[in-house]
């Protein structure tokens, strides 16, 4: 990711703490920076946030102007194959984590720490947070709340911006008896609240939320001065989050909290039988595809 120096507001970027989204097909020159994202709480306004874990989507959904791209380990489902995120190895994120960095002008590039990378402690997330750092992330995710303030204060103090992720937590899938809705209840919901509070104390910039009820997201946006990202958690956060697959009509099948905002595995679909047909009946390739001697 770009890393120029904030260049002073002028009038083209007024409305934005880190100015505009760029127009479709423009390269922007300044990148979304872990300090605009509490300007944009303060300011009202929304921020976007999609998945991506390869170069070439990277570049379309930085184009598109969403300002934080997540390298998450859910490449462990869309990409990988896997029934959960729990096989992922970091030594995956870092390749996934270098492509989308390396395609990136303007969002900020998180990346997701994976099960087993963090658990034991701050010292084994400090080091596999380096690692991700080194490829071009501009900050890390790891889920859990209160466990994890010492973790997250050290990576701090060590200059790696941490978002937390609360509510669902796939890594703790088996835990949780399944894909649940959590912070039902008002003990669920004090406890969730009272984890946001100690991520930030500690130094998070952003916390996801995710399958929690509309209120208790809502409850946790008006109480920490981070924003929180939602995803399954109603339209009273900071910003949204979604798979890009399921942003993008890929798949089937999509849950509940996603919507489809285009076809795009349909086209491909579409694309791949144009292909099959003119190749089978011999109009590709033509002259036009190839070279003289």
């Amino acid at each position: 990711m770009t890393c120029a120096p904030d260049s002073p507001a002028g009038p083209s970027d007024a409305s934005s703490p880190y100015g505009p989204a760029p127009s479709p097909g423009a390269r922007p020159t300044r990148p979304v920076r872990v300090h605009h994202l509490t300007r944009a709480k303060e300011r009202g306004e929304r921020l976007t946030m999609l998945t991506a874990y390869d170069a070439v989507t990277a570049r379309i959904l930085d184009e598109a102007g969403t300002d934080m791209l997540l390298v998450g380990d859910s490449i462990g489902n869309v990409m990988l194959g896997h029934d959960t995120t729990l096989p992922v190895e970091l030594d995956e994120m870092v390749v996934a984590t270098r492509s989308v960095a390396r395609a990136t002008a303007r969002a900020l590039v998180v990346a997701d720490l994976p099960f087993g990378t963090y658990e034991a402690g701050p010292a084994q997330a400090l080091a596999s947070a380096v690692r991700l750092m080194k490829v071009g992330a501009n900050a890390v995710k790891l889920e859990g709340g209160r466990p994890r303030v010492q973790t997250v204060r050290l990576l701090g103090e060590a200059g790696i911006p941490v978002v937390g992720h609360l509510g669902f937590t796939p890594q703790s899938v088996n835990r949780l008896g399944g894909f649940r809705v959590q912070g039902r209840g008002e003990l669920a919901a004090e406890a969730l609240v009272a984890d946001a509070v100690a991520l930030a104390e500690a130094g998070a910039v952003a916390i996801v939320l995710e399958m929690v009820p509309e209120p208790v997201a809502a409850r946790v946006t008006a109480t920490v001065p981070v924003p929180t990202i939602g995803i399954g958690a109603g339209a009273r956060c900071d910003g949204q989050v979604l798979v890009w697959t399921d942003m993008a009509g890929m798949t089937q099948w999509a849950p509940r909290f996603a919507r489809r905002f285009g076809q795009v595995g349909q086209a491909l679909r579409q694309a791949a039988q144009a292909y099959g047909e003119a190749v089978r009946e011999g109009s590709f390739p033509t002259s036009e595809h190839s070279f003289d001697s």
